[in-house]
């Protein structure tokens, strides 16, 4: 469970952005998708592949 403090006179949202950050950083979101549905290990060795692929695509493009 993620605790952030509130400081004295701190605004609510502001409070409420540390919060989200903190909680994007541990990876929780991330975990909780990808133990919704089983994926099989070729097709995530696949989607990375592919992932892959277009980021070098991008690098080339930029450095044409």
């Amino acid at each position: 469970m993620l605790r952030i403090p509130i400081k004295d006179g701190e605004n609510i949202d502001r409070a409420l952005k540390r919060y989200k950050r903190k909680f994007d950083k541990t990876g929780t979101k991330r975990a909780l998708y990808s133990r919704k549905q089983f994926e099989k290990p070729s097709i995530v060795r696949r989607a990375e592949i592919q992932k892959a692929q277009y980021v070098q695509t991008l690098k080339d493009q930029e450095n044409m």
